[in-house]
């Protein structure tokens, strides 16, 4: 069958925003071919204020969501490889605790969404339509300190940021992004949902510019139902931009 092999960009109903269980999207997998699987739900924030998010599993969720995902990954092992992580913002007010937790509970590997630059109770959510010149630079910026730390395996939806404004300032900001990134050996994801939901993202210009940096670059399903597990249309239609700007696509991460 064409379609991926491994997928490590899968969400859970903990998200509060997917839909499906953790069985039924392993099972999905399965049947699509796919080999490896890895849930990377969004990473809990350990707010000390109360605040109770609408888009991410609590602290004291975070242990269950593991443990489940293992017990699965036990039971399914001669099918699938499943392997168990977040999706992360860097936000440096809750990396410390964020990485205690993630060691604590021995997950595998964390991917970077830069989602927000800062708490999402303060926003901008980073694909909000925007003009403002320091946005897309304050993204940069937080993505390459994020990942200067070492943990993050890759980079999802590198183009989620909607900037608006200037070519030349987009081409500048992004061309950043992509070179810091293949000094660090970091791969790109190429998001399959947000090109079959119609999203601003895959941005065929942030392509383009990864393409003559020559970045690494990866397909990730950001599953949150399983009719995202089985998009083969939509994979497809990435296959044709991979191949359009000469991408280099791997295939596979090894943790």
């Amino acid at each position: 069958m064409d379609f991926l092999t491994a997928n490590y960009h899968t969400h859970t109903p903990l998200c509060q925003h997917a839909y499906g269980s953790e069985r039924e999207f392993i099972e999905a997998a399965i049947s699509m071919g796919i080999k490896k699987l890895g849930f990377s739900d969004h990473i809990p924030c350990p707010y000390k204020d109360g605040y109770v998010s609408g888009i991410r599993m609590t602290m004291e969720q975070a242990p269950e969501y593991v443990a489940k995902l293992r017990r699965l990954g036990a039971e399914y092992k001669n099918e699938i490889e499943i392997y168990v992580g977040f999706e992360a913002e860097y936000l440096p007010e809750f990396y410390e605790e964020q990485m205690i937790m993630f060691y604590q509970l021995k997950c595998d590997y964390l991917i970077m969404g830069q989602h927000f630059t800062q708490s999402e109770k303060k926003g901008p959510y980073s694909g909000t339509p925007t003009n403002d010149e320091s946005r897309i630079r304050d993204y940069v910026d937080s993505i390459i300190a994020g990942m200067k730390t070492g943990s993050f395996c890759y980079l999802a939806h590198p183009d989620i940021i909607c900037y608006e404004g200037l070519d030349s300032v987009y081409e500048w900001e992004m061309t950043r992004l992509c070179r810091e990134l293949k000094e660090m050996n970091i791969p790109l994801e190429m998001n399959i949902l947000g090109m079959g939901a119609g999203k601003h993202y895959p941005n065929e210009h942030f392509w383009k510019i990864a393409g003559e940096v020559g970045n690494s670059v990866i397909l990730g399903l950001d599953a949150h139902c399983l009719e995202h597990l089985t998009d083969v249309n939509s994979y497809r239609k990435c296959i044709d931009l991979v191949d359009k700007y000469n991408l280099n696509l791997i295939n596979e991460l090894h943790f």
